[in-house]
């Protein structure tokens, strides 16, 4: 494993990329040797700094990289998994700033999860992720990179929190026993067009499935999934580049929307 010094050297560095809106250099072709462990306490020594330093608050967790699409976009053939902050979290319809925020955002359409009891991994099973489950809601994640021009690889996006950036959550929520999980068809749309869609079994099968897995990935680390937690389960569809002046919007077929602007 990576010696604490380094680790806090290269969390610091990302922490200081995300402050500034600037790129670092892929981590990966810096440290040849380094592991997913190493990159999981770089993110925490960036998460320490936000919780201690800044306080931020942990109102969640999140997978990504578990479609095929995103998978062959990225050349990130493995899931990564973060942390959600309060200050990531913006309300169905916001304008969200770009200048000072965001680098180089792209937006996911999601299925996430709201708990209602704590998980704790290892062992935890799709049912036990369908029992803590108290909704489920369609979301817009934008993703963002603190590794220069997207060039990662899986060690990379752990490092960066699983290039997390914003998220958005529609404000309706359903019981997930209530829909077929695999087959919510979703819809996306950028500036009115249409320009993607996907079914929830695209993330891993079953977005239960995804949950269970960051639970049990997370578990390894000791981080326990918390009741009134969110968690995102991973994007549906390929990512979309967004600039200032884009406006996203997203329909889960029998659920609900969810949109957001970029300014």
């Amino acid at each position: 494993m990576m010696d604490r010094e380094r680790i806090n050297a290269l969390g610091d560095e990302l922490y200081n990329a995300l402050r500034s809106g600037q790129t670092v250099s892929p981590l990966t072709d810096r440290e040849g040797d380094i592991q997913i462990e190493d990159a999981y306490h770089i993110s925490l020594r960036v998460l320490d700094r936000r919780v201690e330093g800044d306080g931020e608050t942990i109102v969640g967790k999140k997978i990504g990289v578990t479609s095929k699409p995103v998978q062959e976009m990225l050349g990130v053939f493995q899931p990564d998994f973060g942390f959600l902050m309060d200050t990531m979290e913006y309300p169905n319809g916001s304008d969200i700033p770009i200048a000072g925020h965001l680098i180089a955002p792209m937006a996911e359409g999601e299925i996430a999860f709201r708990l209602k009891k704590d998980l704790v991994g290892p062992g935890v099973t799709e049912a036990d992720v369908l029992d803590a489950t108290e909704t489920v809601i369609p979301c817009f994640e934008i993703v963002d990179s603190r590794i220069a021009d997207w060039k990662i690889k899986i060690q990379d996006t752990v490092a960066d929190n699983a290039s997390c950036g914003v998220y958005v959550l529609s404000e309706t929520e359903v019981d997930p026993r209530d829909v077929d999980l695999p087959n919510l068809h979703m819809k996306i749309y950028k500036n009115g067009e249409f320009q993607s869609e996907g079914l929830g079994s695209a993330v891993q099968g079953n977005p239960l499935t995804a949950v269970a897995w960051l639970a049990n990935t997370l578990g390894e680390f000791g981080i326990p999934f918390k009741a009134g937690e969110v968690i995102l389960s991973g994007s549906l569809a390929p990512l979309i580049p967004v600039v200032a002046g884009d406006e996203m919007s997203l329909e889960v077929a029998g659920v609900g929307g969810c949109s957001c602007r970029f300014v």
